[in-house]
């Protein structure tokens, strides 16, 4: 499960995870919605130090404005993936991810999640953030990693 682009450090990291065992990777990633949670990344902006991001938050896409570029993430992701030797694919998901993901977790019987994000200190601090809601629903282990780079 991502939410964004993956880097090409994200790549080398999470398909360094299991040696040279060969891995399928089934990528989830959700364009931003019209969320309530604008205040949310911008205090987590804040946190980081990223005023700047802060202060840009109202002209990141959301909604419907975010699929194409949410598509094109996802995209970008797998070509990585598979340029790494690996098996990939993906699919954006609009609603209820974590349901979305409990099913595919069942569909394609994954031994694991990854979950890799940038740090959301509020979502965090109260175990409401996707790795640790995940953690009670998919029944198999989660883990969670944190992007190396802006994407």
């Amino acid at each position: 499960m991502i939410e964004k682009a993956l880097t090409s450090a994200d790549v080398e990291f999470v398909t360094s995870l299991h040696g040279d065992e060969p891995v399928t990777f089934h990528v989830l990633l959700q364009p931003r919605g019209d969320q309530a949670d604008r205040l949310l990344r911008a205090i987590d902006d804040v946190a980081l130090g990223e005023i700047d991001e802060a202060a840009r938050e109202r002209e990141t896409p959301e909604g419907e404005a975010a699929k194409g570029p949410a598509q094109q993430a996802l995209d970008v992701s797998l070509i990585a993936l598979r340029a790494s030797g690996n098996e990939a694919e993906g699919r954006l998901i609009e609603d209820h991810p974590l349901d979305a993901l409990k099913i595919l977790v069942d569909e394609v019987e994954a031994d694991e999640v990854i979950v890799l994000t940038d740090p959301h200190y509020v979502e965090e601090f109260f175990h409401r953030d996707w790795a640790s809601r995940a953690r009670h629903k998919v029944g198999v282990p989660v883990l969670k990693l944190f992007s190396h780079a802006k994407a």
